[in-house]
């Protein structure tokens, strides 16, 4: 099919990335792109029963303002048959999460089963057959066979992918007859696992890997040559008849559904009946300043409220704020301590909703740090509870909106160097133990030490074959997705189900779930999730709350203690470096600059506290004196040994302006 411009119109329709774990080779940013470069028009990343990829393909395009189109599916086996499923809008969308939910759901962790019941909602994914050569007869097709085109009437094609493997020809004839036989068009496709023919070494590399084998064991399982790899246009033109190009345009132009059409919604049945949700929000808010501000509100207070409450609602954010009140409030009920942290501690709406005990009258708020119509970010809101309670929290949550409307947002685990030196070692089929020797003996924590001078010196030959492909593929392989975990305790909870908006599949843990997408994905199409997590410090302020009331009949909470304002024989003594123990300021690194700390105010230990950050940065400390209106002078020094006991390399170069109860 031509352009206009007489150059080859065509859009790659299956390839699975790095998200297709331990079986593509290439990130879904380097697809894109690459397909982007050489000329393509559309893409489809179809990672096997998976969407954990789309969401880094489409930030890529939108970032670099990529002239190519996004194409969302996934590659599904069913009774044999490998399909692939592409959603031409959002109803598809959500039917093909809805199937990938279900079978991952009913299966084990990393594993997935699709019934034939699973399509009887699905109405308008568009279905691509790659039926297989040693496993088809012309003249006895299956009933599965016979039924695909029925189960897509209208949107049903015969894939085509030419890998120049052996029986090509047998294959092209089969391909044409079945197309006969079922009236059905055939498409050209390539089943891409890499973005360049030079990442075959690595494809053999991770296949090595799942299989659990070396590559010298594995066999036929390797991939053949370097035909997965996107081609060039003047090659697709040489293996594929024009008929077949024509049809890769006419799915794309059917394909108009993009992730930035998804859209949020909280749970209804937080606002009342005879509210909407900006004047619930608000009820609850004037419930709060009676509780907060007894004695009444200063006009500056009642001002930056009003600033608040309007920005919240322009932005959307209503059903948000009124998500955390609810589970606060539960854990409240419950007498399980909570705080509010972060820029949280900037609002007075979260004062007055009880997520923070930061009075704003004691602290200089910003609310711009917490939401900025500017920004457009969605607001930050980490709420920490007592760490040997949050699990009743949890079982809050997922008694109240099931499985079905909440989920854990998923942390992808990837790979770094120990982890890819040991599996891409034991690929190359170097033995188990050297590769221990290596791993136990090397420095891992000076950044400023070359790993390859040091695994020469520990007798590995690096300038050999052997060694020199170990470097590299570790290399290659560092960063690449090995599997999906579990967020220490982001929740993504919905108005409906949630599988209309992501896939959800089993976490490891019996009966919890999480999503296919990570915070970053979240972040990217501007969707919201609560973080509920577990703070040790809050435990043991709650046993110390129990004691004194026990031994001195006087009860506290978070709020009182806040109230009473600052205690100068607790600065004292943190200015000594006595801070074992206390959350924030208990690192060698923040108790070796204690002892700077010239005045004994909260102030100033909210600009200090928070810089101690991990970032790396060789051959310098940064040491930063703050008065209590903020940063003063910074001192940069060199140096040419690092103490360990200053987290070296690492320095604290991050400023977040935070405040702490």
């Amino acid at each position: 099919m031509q352009k206009d411009d007489n150059t080859l119109w065509f859009g790659e329709l299956h390839c699975k990335s790095n998200y297709s774990f331990l079986t593509g080779a290439s990130h879904p940013e380097e697809l894109v792109v690459r397909a982007a470069t050489l000329g393509y028009q559309a893409i489809a990343i179809t990672d096997e029963c998976s969407l954990a990829g789309v969401v880094r393909a489409y930030t890529a395009i939108r970032e670099q303002n990529l002239k190519i189109k996004q194409i969302v599916g996934s590659e599904i086996t069913f009774q044999g048959e490998k399909l692939v499923l592409l959603c031409p809008n959002r109803t598809a969308y959500g039917e093909l999460s809805r199937l990938i939910t279900q079978a991952r759901m009913r299966s084990e962790k990393g594993h997935y089963q699709v019934f034939s019941d699973d399509f009887a909602h699905i109405k308008h994914c568009l279905c691509i057959w790659f039926p297989s050569y040693g496993n088809l007869d012309i003249d006895q097709l299956t009933p599965v066979q016979h039924s695909l085109k029925s189960l897509f009437e209208g949107r049903f094609w015969i894939g085509a992918e030419r890998l120049l493997l052996p029986n090509e020809a047998e294959y092209l004839a089969m391909i044409d007859a079945l197309s006969e036989v079922l009236d059905t068009p055939v498409v050209c496709a390539n089943d891409v696992l890499m973005h360049h023919s030079r990442r075959q070494p690595l494809l053999d590399v991770v296949t090595a890997i799942r299989l659990g084998k070396p590559l010298q064991s594995c066999g036929q399982a390797l991939p053949r040559n370097g035909e997965q790899a996107l081609k060039s246009l003047d090659k697709l033109q040489k293996l594929y008849p024009d008929a077949w190009l024509k049809e890769t345009r006419r799915i794309s132009d059917k394909c108009t559904f993009s992730l930035s059409e998804l859209r949020y919604e909280y749970p209804a049945e937080l606002v009342p009946d005879g509210f909407t949700a900006s004047a619930y929000l608000k009820h609850l808010v004037d419930k709060g300043i009676a509780l907060r501000f007894p004695e009444g509100l200063k006009p500056e207070i009642k001002a930056t409220i009003d600033k608040e409450l309007s920005l919240i609602a322009e932005q959307g954010y209503e059903y948000f704020f009124l998500t955390i009140y609810d589970i606060v409030q539960f854990a409240k009920s419950q007498g399980i301590l909570y705080q509010g942290r972060g820029s949280a501690a900037n609002s007075v709406v979260c004062y007055c909703l009880e997520i923070t005990a930061v009075n704003p009258e004691k602290i200089n708020v910003l609310f711009e740090r917490f939401i900025s119509k500017e920004r457009d970010e969605p607001p930050d809101i980490d709420v920490d509870f007592e760490h040997e309670r949050r699990e009743e929290v949890f079982r809050y949550i997922y008694q109240k909106y099931g499985r079905q409307r909440a989920a854990i947002a998923a942390t992808v685990i990837t790979y770094r160097f120990k982890s890819a030196f040991r599996d891409v070692g034991k690929a190359l089929g170097i033995n188990e133990t050297q590769l221990d020797y290596y791993i136990k003996n090397l420095n891992h924590r000076d950044k400023g030490l070359d790993k390859a001078e040091q695994l020469q010196t520990l007798g590995l030959d690096i300038h050999s074959h052997l060694g020199r492909w170990l470097l590299e593929l570790v290399e290659e392989i560092r960063g690449f997705p090995r599997h999906l975990s579990q967020h220490v305790g982001g929740f993504i909870i919905s108005a409906g189900p949630l599988y209309e908006l992501v896939p959800v599949e089993n976490a490891a843990m019996p009966e919890r779930s999480v999503i296919q997408w990570d915070k970053d994905d979240l972040e990217s199409l501007g969707l919201l999730k609560v973080d509920i997590l577990a703070l040790g410090m809050l435990s043991a302020i709650r046993k110390a709350f129990a004691i004194i009331e026990s031994q001195h009949g006087r009860r506290y909470s978070i709020a009182h203690i806040t109230a009473l304002g600052d205690d100068p024989k607790v600065y004292h003594q943190l200015q000594k470096a006595d801070s074992v123990g206390v959350f924030q300021v208990e690192s060698r690194a923040q108790m070796s600059m204690l002892p700077s700390f010239d005045q004994p105010v909260t102030t100033t230990w909210s600009f200090k506290s928070p810089l101690f950050a991990l970032v790396p940065f060789k051959a310098t400390w940064c040491i930063l004196t703050s008065n209590d209106v903020g940063v003063k002078s910074l001192s940069v020094i060199p140096q040419k040994r690092w103490n360990p006991y200053f987290l070296a390399p690492w320095v604290c170069l991050f400023f977040r302006n935070r405040s702490f109860s």
